[in-house]
């Protein structure tokens, strides 16, 4: 086993899959509104993102249901723009489009954001990052705040010509990557447990039993994890909604030095020798694939 237990400081956020029963809709409302590329459609999925990078997986599963509103699974994914330029453009393309699916929006001292529901309910963050100089840390934990982000006056500062141009014609603006996944678990000693203690992620900060942040090399969150609606909630069944998390590190021997972590802590794992699959204590599928 490592020495470090850690994730390199480099790992990352891939494509989030959905399991989704409107593929057309779905489609629509990340390509047309949250301004992402189709990358590719083979059938039952659909590819989206930006340039050579996917971002949203979208499956077509009509056999399935959604899943009751307090059960474990997908919270959000928070699509990282950037440039504010870029986020005013896709915001403004979302508003214009679906105005219905805005939620809120906070300024989190380390970002800015903006959040949304997609067609089928799933939660979307579209942010972008304050330059690190400006983070603050206090006793290891990294300050963030849920203060009060008027969208109006971010566009009127932020929205260029250019800017309102993509968002009209349905393009966007600058690169674009998950940032990070939110869920929604039972318990926060069981999350911390799984993806502190034996993922290895590192803890950037904790709100008592409510929530927690983790990430690898000092961002402020690769992946998060709250109790707010699904307190108690056990494994999930098969559902509409969260198909997949998938985390990117930096190479194979990260990749075999992760196997063999979760091997000693006996989480079962699927290994076709590029990528590393396992369930955490939800049933989340998460899937860890190496860069190179």
């Amino acid at each position: 086993m490592p020495s470090t237990g850690l994730l390199a400081a480099d790992t990352g956020m891939g494509a989030v899959t959905l399991k989704v029963g409107d593929l057309d809709a779905m489609i629509r409302y990340y390509r047309d509104g949250v301004t992402l590329e189709l990358l590719g459609h083979d059938g039952p999925v659909a590819v989206l993102g930006r340039g050579t990078t996917p971002i949203v997986i979208l499956e077509f599963a009509p056999e399935l249901r959604h899943a009751g509103p307090r059960s474990a699974g997908l919270f959000h994914t928070a699509i990282l723009f950037d440039s504010r330029e870029a986020l005013a453009a896709a915001v403004y393309s979302v508003a214009l489009k679906y105005p219905g699916t805005f939620t809120g929006s906070s300024d989190h001292l380390v970002s800015e954001a903006f959040y949304f529901s997609d067609p089928e309910g799933n939660g979307v963050e579209l942010y972008v990052d304050r330059d690190r100089s400006q983070w603050s840390w206090t006793h290891g934990q990294i300050e963030m705040a849920t203060m009060f982000l008027d969208p109006n006056r971010y566009l009127t500062e932020h929205l260029t010509q250019l800017a309102a141009d993509a968002a009209t014609a349905g393009t966007g603006l600058g690169d674009a990557i998950v940032g990070h996944v939110h869920l929604s678990v039972g318990d926060i000693p069981s999350a911390r447990e799984f993806y502190v203690d034996r993922l290895g992620f590192e803890t950037t900060t904790m709100y008592g039993s409510q929530a927690l942040f983790v990430s690898a090399g000092g961002y402020h969150h690769h992946m998060a994890m709250n109790t707010w609606n699904s307190a108690g909630a056990g494994r999930r069944g098969p559902a509409l909604g969260l198909g997949k998390v998938e985390i990117v590190v930096p190479g194979a021997d990260d990749l075999g030095d992760l196997g063999e972590r979760m091997s000693h802590y006996g989480v079962a794992t699927r290994d076709d020798g590029r990528t590393l699959a396992f369930d955490d204590p939800w049933a989340n599928l998460i899937e860890v694939r190496a860069a190179d």
